[in-house]
């Protein structure tokens, strides 16, 4: 059930913090822009077809989430194909349904690690008009087996042929290949495997995938492919080198991705406020991300734009209590935001059958009952501070702040300044131990913080507030954004106005200064009217 208690930002029983004074430069930040279908997915291969249905019975509710995004944003978001689960996948002719996935409780509880995929599974990707997709194919087996070899030369047409009609990205040739020597499910190459050896596997499978859709799928000649995606926490198989041994030779890579969380799920002192509502830590991952970028980058031209193919809290598919709450929802319109302003062109959340970091639950499981969950209400946040991307040309600049758990945006559009999103990550709690399930019988008083901004062009304007908001940042449900809910339950995830959230609030800037109070866990965004 949807609990709305205390969501009214009237009826909350709000202290007041000293405001904090932020100038905005005149001049937009260059790193930053041009953004399309900037908020977008990865969901897990073994997943697919949970999110998206198949023909017969297409899965409805995650495109209706699809489409709110879209919506906002002038076009749709990708959705990258992918994930651990792609380097198991093996293609079986016979097989009648989509996908057949064992579990083996010793390598992992969140995914099938031995599985076979059919023809129908392939139908998935024309459930969803207007999105584009990058298909992931296996080369954990792909490059060494027999069997390997045989899925990708088998499965490579009929990929091509489902995303014939419009809606192909790119290709993408394994995932996070640094972990194959030492991954947790089981080791699929020595360490002795070098720079060199994957760089030719590489480069061999990825000929015969453009060999197989020359023959069968000529109108996708020279369709390109995401670079080698690589996960941040390994260092093996140096990426210099890589791109040293010739990766791009033949000029198709048309995305360098990255991989990025910001802590693991197990990891010792990880916290809902320490790690995930802590700017310095977002700012951390994403500028050595950047940085490593760039430095590979620098001699390459025509180098392929940067963006995140696959990003979201916590690895090992995120923690109950943190990555299902609202201050996740709060970090993820931080990270996005300052990944904008930081040069990425695109950021593609993960997402899975059961994962707790999870946007939306595509189906009901014994897990995870179906649903939009708190951290999709963070991407309805930046895509709706992004605007419409189709219409002009959107840059992101980061305002730099004091406090680690306050953070702001300046979103212009063709260089004139347009929106400002105020974040305020302080935690608040409302639920027994912060677990976001028993509430608290007397919740603690909530702080209200003022954020101020100052610029020549606020002179004078009227400025339209939408406010991201919940209980409090250990919320998991009850979560609203300028009043729209976005539930299943309600209308199948399309949006639903709530009757008992204030809306239509508008503040009025004096002498270039326009000063917005943000309650502690919830986010602010401001349209420059």
């Amino acid at each position: 059930m949807v609990n709305l208690q205390s969501l009214a930002l009237l009826a909350l029983p709000i202290g007041k913090a000293c405001a904090a004074t932020y100038h905005i430069k005149t001049n937009p930040n260059h790193e930053s822009g041009p953004l399309e279908s900037f908020v977008s997915f990865s969901i897990e291969f073994s997943s697919f077809v949970d999110y998206a249905g198949n023909l017969s019975h297409p899965n409805s509710f995650s495109y209706n989430l699809l489409k709110n995004l879209g919506n906002l944003m002038g076009s749709m978001p990708y959705v990258r194909v992918g994930g651990n689960t792609q380097d198991y996948a093996l293609y079986n002719s016979s097989l009648q349904e989509a996908i057949n996935g064992t579990y083996d409780p010793k390598k992992s509880n969140d995914y099938p690690t031995t599985i076979y995929i059919g023809d129908s599974f392939f139908e998935s990707y024309n459930t969803w008009p207007g999105v584009k997709f990058s298909h992931g194919f296996n080369l954990a087996k792909g490059a060494v087996s027999a069997e390997g070899w045989e899925t990708l030369v088998r499965t490579a047409p009929l990929a091509c042929k489902a995303l014939s009609h419009n809606n192909l990205d790119v290709w993408e040739y394994g995932n996070e290949p640094n972990n194959f020597p030492t991954s947790a499910q089981g080791p699929t190459r020595p360490k002795t495997w070098s720079a060199k050896d994957y760089t030719n596997e590489w480069l061999n499978g990825t000929r015969e995938i453009t060999k197989q859709i020359e023959d069968h799928c000529p109108k996708l000649r020279g369709s390109a492919f995401m670079a080698p995606s690589y996960d941040d926490r390994v260092s093996n198989l140096n990426a210099s080198q890589v791109w040293g041994y010739g990766l791009d030779k033949r000029r198709n890579i048309k995305w360098y991705s990255v991989h990025n969380y910001i802590d693991g799920a197990t990891s010792p002192g990880v916290t809902l406020q320490g790690t995930l509502m802590n700017h310095s830590r977002t700012i951390r991952d994403v500028d050595e991300q950047v940085a490593e970028y760039k430095r590979i980058m620098a001699t390459k031209k025509g180098y392929a734009p940067l963006i995140f193919g696959e990003t979201n809290s916590l690895y090992f598919q995120g923690k109950p209590g943190l990555s299902n709450s609202f201050g996740a929802a709060l970090w993820g319109v931080d990270f996005n935001l300052y990944s904008a302003s930081a040069g990425f062109k695109r950021v593609h959340m993960h997402q899975g059958t059961d994962y707790r970091y999870q946007a939306f639950q595509p189906v009901d499981t014994n897990k995870t009952s179906k649903g939009t969950k708190a951290p999709y209400y963070g991407n309805i946040g930046v895509a709706a501070a992004l605007g419409d991307l189709t219409r002009s040309s959107v840059s992101v600049s980061s305002i730099p702040t004091s406090s680690d758990q306050e953070t702001a945006y300046a979103i212009y559009e063709k260089g004139q300044l347009k929106r400002l999103m105020a974040i305020n990550m302080h935690g608040y709690n409302t639920t027994k131990d912060g677990a976001g399930t028993d509430p608290l019988p007397n919740p603690p008083r909530r702080v209200s913080r003022e954020f101020s901004f100052v610029a020549q062009s606020l002179k004078g304007v009227s400025v339209r507030v939408q406010r991201l908001m919940a209980n409090g940042s250990d919320a998991i449900t009850g979560v609203t954004f300028d009043g729209w809910s976005y539930n299943w339950e309600l209308d199948n995830g399309k949006p639903v106005r709530l009757h008992n959230v204030t809306v239509g609030e508008v503040v009025r800037a004096k002498d270039g200064v326009v000063t917005v109070k943000v309650p502690d866990s919830s986010a602010a965004l401001l349209h420059l009217e």
